[in-house]
Protein backbone atom coordinates (compact mmCIF):
# COMPACT_ATOMS: atom_id res chain seq x y z
CA UNK A 1 0.00 0.00 0.00
CA UNK A 2 1.08 3.66 -0.25
CA UNK A 3 2.48 5.69 2.39
CA UNK A 4 -0.52 7.82 4.12
CA UNK A 5 -0.84 11.15 3.46
CA UNK A 6 -0.42 13.57 5.91
CA UNK A 7 -0.74 17.44 6.21
CA UNK A 8 2.27 19.70 7.49
CA UNK A 9 3.41 23.21 8.55
CA UNK A 10 6.49 24.22 7.89
CA UNK A 11 8.03 26.08 10.63
CA UNK A 12 8.82 29.62 9.80
CA UNK A 13 10.33 32.12 12.32
CA UNK A 14 7.83 35.59 12.06
CA UNK A 15 7.79 38.75 14.52
CA UNK A 16 5.49 38.52 17.56
CA UNK A 17 4.31 41.49 19.82
CA UNK A 18 4.72 40.68 23.40
CA UNK A 19 1.09 42.01 25.33
CA UNK A 20 0.13 42.21 28.72
CA UNK A 21 -3.44 42.39 29.99
CA UNK A 22 -4.12 44.77 32.93
CA UNK A 23 -6.76 46.72 35.08
CA UNK A 24 -6.73 50.48 35.12
CA UNK A 25 -9.35 52.83 35.55
CA UNK A 26 -10.55 55.94 33.41
CA UNK A 27 -9.61 59.67 34.40
CA UNK A 28 -10.85 62.65 32.66
CA UNK A 29 -7.75 64.59 30.84
CA UNK A 30 -8.70 67.83 32.00
CA UNK A 31 -11.41 68.60 35.22
CA UNK A 32 -12.45 72.05 36.31
CA UNK A 33 -14.10 72.97 39.29
CA UNK A 34 -16.37 75.90 39.37
CA UNK A 35 -15.96 77.98 42.23
CA UNK A 36 -17.64 81.86 42.90
CA UNK A 37 -15.22 84.46 42.70
CA UNK A 38 -17.57 87.29 44.49
CA UNK A 39 -20.07 87.16 46.96
CA UNK A 40 -23.58 87.50 45.60
CA UNK A 41 -27.20 86.15 44.87
CA UNK A 42 -27.13 83.55 41.59
CA UNK A 43 -29.80 85.29 39.75
CA UNK A 44 -29.80 82.79 36.97
CA UNK A 45 -28.24 78.96 35.82
CA UNK A 46 -27.70 78.64 32.08
CA UNK A 47 -26.48 75.18 31.50
CA UNK A 48 -28.30 71.26 31.52
CA UNK A 49 -27.39 69.41 34.09
CA UNK A 50 -24.81 66.28 32.20
CA UNK A 51 -24.69 67.96 29.09
CA UNK A 52 -21.63 69.12 26.89
CA UNK A 53 -20.59 72.53 27.59
CA UNK A 54 -17.69 74.50 25.53
CA UNK A 55 -14.97 76.99 27.19
CA UNK A 56 -16.60 80.41 27.66
CA UNK A 57 -19.97 78.99 27.82
CA UNK A 58 -21.64 80.91 30.68
CA UNK A 59 -22.83 78.83 33.40
CA UNK A 60 -24.39 80.82 36.20
CA UNK A 61 -24.91 84.62 36.34
CA UNK A 62 -24.27 86.34 40.04
CA UNK A 63 -26.56 89.51 40.83
CA UNK A 64 -24.69 91.89 39.30
CA UNK A 65 -25.94 95.33 39.98
CA UNK A 66 -23.84 96.52 43.85
CA UNK A 67 -20.50 95.67 41.62
CA UNK A 68 -22.07 97.52 38.60
CA UNK A 69 -22.36 100.70 40.94
CA UNK A 70 -19.22 99.88 42.54
CA UNK A 71 -17.48 100.64 38.91
CA UNK A 72 -20.00 103.46 38.24
CA UNK A 73 -18.46 105.29 41.60
CA UNK A 74 -14.56 104.10 40.37
CA UNK A 75 -15.55 105.43 37.02
CA UNK A 76 -16.58 108.54 38.49
CA UNK A 77 -13.30 108.95 40.87
CA UNK A 78 -10.97 108.43 38.10
CA UNK A 79 -12.55 111.23 36.29
CA UNK A 80 -12.13 113.17 38.61
CA UNK A 81 -8.59 112.21 40.02
CA UNK A 82 -7.06 112.57 35.84
CA UNK A 83 -8.85 115.49 35.23
CA UNK A 84 -6.69 117.78 38.13
CA UNK A 85 -3.87 115.78 37.12
CA UNK A 86 -4.28 117.33 33.67
CA UNK A 87 -4.93 120.65 34.64
CA UNK A 88 -2.10 120.46 37.27
CA UNK A 89 0.64 119.79 34.28
CA UNK A 90 1.21 122.71 32.82
CA UNK A 91 0.50 124.84 35.45
CA UNK A 92 3.81 123.09 37.48
CA UNK A 93 6.43 124.12 34.60
CA UNK A 94 5.48 127.36 35.21
CA UNK A 95 5.71 126.86 39.17
CA UNK A 96 2.09 128.05 39.84
CA UNK A 97 1.72 124.36 40.99
CA UNK A 98 4.41 122.88 43.39
CA UNK A 99 5.57 119.61 42.10
CA UNK A 100 5.06 117.83 45.38
CA UNK A 101 0.86 118.76 44.68
CA UNK A 102 1.59 117.29 40.81
CA UNK A 103 3.06 114.10 42.11
CA UNK A 104 0.39 113.79 44.35
CA UNK A 105 -2.71 114.26 42.00
CA UNK A 106 -0.53 112.01 40.05
CA UNK A 107 -0.57 109.14 42.58
CA UNK A 108 -4.14 109.61 43.07
CA UNK A 109 -5.21 108.94 39.24
CA UNK A 110 -2.62 105.71 39.37
CA UNK A 111 -4.55 104.82 42.34
CA UNK A 112 -8.19 105.75 40.93
CA UNK A 113 -6.97 103.74 37.83
CA UNK A 114 -6.85 100.39 39.84
CA UNK A 115 -9.23 100.52 41.67
CA UNK A 116 -11.35 101.07 38.59
CA UNK A 117 -9.61 97.94 37.01
CA UNK A 118 -10.83 96.20 40.26
CA UNK A 119 -14.22 97.09 40.14
CA UNK A 120 -14.40 95.89 36.19
CA UNK A 121 -13.09 92.57 36.93
CA UNK A 122 -15.29 92.03 40.09
CA UNK A 123 -18.17 92.76 37.58
CA UNK A 124 -17.15 90.24 35.16
CA UNK A 125 -16.80 88.02 37.55
CA UNK A 126 -21.06 87.86 38.50
CA UNK A 127 -20.87 86.40 34.88
CA UNK A 128 -19.64 82.43 35.90
CA UNK A 129 -18.35 80.81 32.32
CA UNK A 130 -16.87 77.15 31.19
CA UNK A 131 -13.19 77.27 31.80
CA UNK A 132 -12.41 74.24 29.71
CA UNK A 133 -14.73 72.42 27.23
CA UNK A 134 -16.32 68.47 28.39
CA UNK A 135 -19.16 67.52 30.09
CA UNK A 136 -20.63 68.81 32.70
CA UNK A 137 -22.13 67.70 35.94
CA UNK A 138 -25.32 68.75 38.51
CA UNK A 139 -25.93 71.64 39.64
CA UNK A 140 -24.03 72.31 43.23
CA UNK A 141 -25.90 75.69 43.90
CA UNK A 142 -29.59 76.72 42.49
CA UNK A 143 -31.25 79.95 41.59
CA UNK A 144 -31.46 82.43 44.98
CA UNK A 145 -28.41 80.44 46.75
CA UNK A 146 -25.99 83.16 48.35
CA UNK A 147 -22.35 82.23 47.23
CA UNK A 148 -19.35 83.31 49.06
CA UNK A 149 -15.91 84.43 47.87
CA UNK A 150 -13.98 83.51 50.78
CA UNK A 151 -14.73 80.31 50.46
CA UNK A 152 -14.61 79.79 46.95
CA UNK A 153 -18.35 78.52 46.96
CA UNK A 154 -18.07 75.08 44.49
CA UNK A 155 -20.79 75.72 41.63
CA UNK A 156 -20.19 73.19 38.97
CA UNK A 157 -17.57 69.97 38.16
CA UNK A 158 -16.58 69.89 34.36
CA UNK A 159 -14.78 66.65 33.18
CA UNK A 160 -13.23 66.58 29.82
CA UNK A 161 -14.53 63.26 27.65
CA UNK A 162 -12.55 63.69 24.56
CA UNK A 163 -10.04 62.30 24.49
CA UNK A 164 -9.97 60.29 27.82
CA UNK A 165 -6.88 58.72 30.10
CA UNK A 166 -7.05 54.93 31.05
CA UNK A 167 -4.12 54.71 33.72
CA UNK A 168 -3.13 51.20 35.07
CA UNK A 169 -0.49 49.50 37.10
CA UNK A 170 2.05 46.78 35.80
CA UNK A 171 4.46 44.96 38.20
CA UNK A 172 8.23 46.61 38.63
CA UNK A 173 9.49 43.24 38.94
CA UNK A 174 7.51 41.88 35.20
CA UNK A 175 9.04 45.57 33.79
CA UNK A 176 12.19 44.75 34.69
CA UNK A 177 12.46 40.99 33.49
CA UNK A 178 11.50 42.63 29.85
CA UNK A 179 13.58 45.18 30.33
CA UNK A 180 16.56 42.94 30.86
CA UNK A 181 15.26 41.00 28.18
CA UNK A 182 15.53 43.55 25.38
CA UNK A 183 18.88 44.78 26.61
CA UNK A 184 20.03 41.10 25.85
CA UNK A 185 18.56 41.45 22.78
CA UNK A 186 16.07 38.99 22.90
CA UNK A 187 13.48 40.85 22.35
CA UNK A 188 12.85 43.97 20.00
CA UNK A 189 11.97 47.32 21.34
CA UNK A 190 8.63 49.46 20.07
CA UNK A 191 9.78 52.26 18.09
CA UNK A 192 8.76 55.37 20.56
CA UNK A 193 4.58 56.34 20.13
CA UNK A 194 4.20 53.06 18.53
CA UNK A 195 2.63 51.28 21.26
CA UNK A 196 -0.73 50.45 21.21
CA UNK A 197 -3.62 49.73 24.14
CA UNK A 198 -6.56 48.12 23.65
CA UNK A 199 -10.04 48.09 26.23
CA UNK A 200 -12.26 45.23 26.81
CA UNK A 201 -15.30 46.95 28.77
CA UNK A 202 -16.77 45.69 32.06
CA UNK A 203 -19.55 44.13 29.47
CA UNK A 204 -17.17 41.98 27.65
CA UNK A 205 -16.99 44.40 24.75
CA UNK A 206 -13.30 45.10 23.04
CA UNK A 207 -13.75 49.44 22.60
CA UNK A 208 -13.48 50.00 19.22
CA UNK A 209 -10.33 53.23 19.13
CA UNK A 210 -7.18 51.90 19.96
CA UNK A 211 -5.32 54.25 21.96
CA UNK A 212 -1.94 54.92 22.76
CA UNK A 213 0.74 55.01 25.75
CA UNK A 214 2.04 58.12 26.87
CA UNK A 215 4.19 57.57 29.54
CA UNK A 216 5.38 54.59 32.19
CA UNK A 217 5.78 56.56 35.52
CA UNK A 218 10.02 56.70 36.97
CA UNK A 219 8.84 55.87 39.64
CA UNK A 220 7.44 52.29 42.15
CA UNK A 221 5.05 52.22 44.93
CA UNK A 222 6.89 51.14 47.77
CA UNK A 223 3.47 49.83 48.93
CA UNK A 224 2.71 47.60 45.91
CA UNK A 225 5.86 47.61 43.61
CA UNK A 226 3.68 48.55 41.06
CA UNK A 227 4.39 51.14 38.07
CA UNK A 228 1.74 53.30 36.50
CA UNK A 229 0.98 54.03 33.20
CA UNK A 230 -1.04 56.33 31.02
CA UNK A 231 -2.63 55.90 27.55
CA UNK A 232 -4.93 58.34 25.71
CA UNK A 233 -7.65 56.87 24.20
CA UNK A 234 -10.00 59.23 21.58
CA UNK A 235 -13.73 58.98 23.21
CA UNK A 236 -16.06 60.69 20.48
CA UNK A 237 -18.93 59.05 21.37
CA UNK A 238 -18.60 59.48 24.95
CA UNK A 239 -18.87 55.88 25.47
CA UNK A 240 -15.67 55.40 28.06
CA UNK A 241 -16.84 57.77 31.69
CA UNK A 242 -14.58 58.72 34.53
CA UNK A 243 -14.51 56.17 37.37
CA UNK A 244 -14.82 53.53 34.92
CA UNK A 245 -12.72 50.18 35.59
CA UNK A 246 -11.57 48.40 32.02
CA UNK A 247 -9.18 46.08 31.03
CA UNK A 248 -6.11 47.29 29.07
CA UNK A 249 -4.18 44.87 26.58
CA UNK A 250 -0.96 46.51 25.73
CA UNK A 251 2.24 45.82 23.45
CA UNK A 252 5.51 45.81 25.24
CA UNK A 253 7.52 44.40 22.67
CA UNK A 254 8.14 42.10 19.60
CA UNK A 255 9.86 38.87 19.81
CA UNK A 256 11.85 38.99 16.32
CA UNK A 257 12.07 34.96 15.76
CA UNK A 258 8.83 33.28 17.29
CA UNK A 259 7.87 29.66 16.30
CA UNK A 260 4.20 28.99 15.98
CA UNK A 261 2.52 25.66 15.97
CA UNK A 262 -1.15 25.01 15.78
CA UNK A 263 -2.58 23.77 18.37
CA UNK A 264 -4.41 20.76 16.99
CA UNK A 265 -0.64 19.90 16.32
CA UNK A 266 0.19 19.06 20.04
CA UNK A 267 -0.47 16.62 22.19
CA UNK A 268 -0.35 16.94 25.50
CA UNK A 269 0.80 14.08 27.87
CA UNK A 270 -0.86 12.28 31.58
CA UNK A 271 2.21 14.54 32.60
CA UNK A 272 1.50 17.59 30.95
CA UNK A 273 4.23 17.15 28.58
CA UNK A 274 3.72 18.25 24.86
CA UNK A 275 5.16 16.62 21.72
CA UNK A 276 4.11 17.39 17.90
CA UNK A 277 4.96 14.46 15.04
CA UNK A 278 7.37 15.72 12.44
CA UNK A 279 7.99 14.18 8.64
CA UNK A 280 11.87 13.96 8.48
CA UNK A 281 13.71 14.60 5.05
CA UNK A 282 13.66 10.81 4.87
CA UNK A 283 9.40 11.15 4.44
CA UNK A 284 9.78 9.03 8.02
CA UNK A 285 7.40 10.52 10.98
CA UNK A 286 9.31 10.99 14.67
CA UNK A 287 7.89 12.35 17.75
CA UNK A 288 9.42 15.30 18.94
CA UNK A 289 9.42 17.14 22.78
CA UNK A 290 8.12 20.45 22.94
CA UNK A 291 7.78 23.22 25.48
CA UNK A 292 5.10 25.72 24.89
CA UNK A 293 3.96 29.14 26.00
CA UNK A 294 1.37 30.90 25.75
CA UNK A 295 -1.54 30.79 23.33
CA UNK A 296 -1.70 33.12 20.00
CA UNK A 297 -5.28 32.71 18.59
CA UNK A 298 -5.56 29.07 17.58
CA UNK A 299 -1.55 28.52 17.99
CA UNK A 300 0.88 27.95 20.89
CA UNK A 301 4.27 29.86 21.15
CA UNK A 302 7.19 27.35 20.93
CA UNK A 303 9.39 27.72 23.62
CA UNK A 304 11.90 24.66 22.73
CA UNK A 305 12.01 21.94 20.93
CA UNK A 306 11.70 23.29 17.35
CA UNK A 307 13.78 25.24 14.44
CA UNK A 308 12.96 26.57 11.88
CA UNK A 309 12.01 24.17 8.40
CA UNK A 310 11.11 21.78 11.12
CA UNK A 311 7.81 19.75 9.41
CA UNK A 312 5.03 19.42 11.79
CA UNK A 313 1.88 16.87 11.16
CA UNK A 314 -1.36 19.32 11.51
CA UNK A 315 -3.81 16.68 9.73
CA UNK A 316 -3.81 12.79 9.73
CA UNK A 317 -1.90 11.96 13.14
CA UNK A 318 -4.75 9.59 13.83
CA UNK A 319 -3.09 7.66 11.50
CA UNK A 320 0.81 7.95 11.83
CA UNK A 321 3.16 6.54 14.48
CA UNK A 322 6.61 7.35 14.75
CA UNK A 323 8.87 5.56 12.35
CA UNK A 324 5.85 4.78 9.53
CA UNK A 325 6.70 6.19 5.90
CA UNK A 326 4.20 9.06 4.92
CA UNK A 327 3.85 11.44 2.15
CA UNK A 328 4.06 14.91 3.30
CA UNK A 329 1.39 17.47 1.92
CA UNK A 330 1.38 21.39 2.91
CA UNK A 331 -1.47 22.69 4.69
CA UNK A 332 -2.23 26.52 4.54
CA UNK A 333 -2.67 27.68 7.55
Amino acid sequence: MPPPEVGIVTMKPKPLPLTVELPGRIDPVQIAQVRARVDGIVLRQNFVQGSDVTAGQMLYEIDPAPYKAALDSANATLMQAQSLADRYKPLVSINAVSKQDYDAALAAAAQAKASHEIAAINLGYCTITAPISGRIGAALVTVGALVNQATATEMAVIQQMDPIYFDFTESSTELLKLRQEMDAGQLKTLEPGTAKVTLTLPDGTVYPEPGKLLFSDVTVNPTSGMVTLRAEFPNPKELLLPGMFAMGRLEQAVAPQTLLVPQPAVVIGPNGAASVMLVTATNSVVSQSIQIGSAVGSDWVVQSGLKAGDQVIVDGLQKVRPGMMVKALPVEK
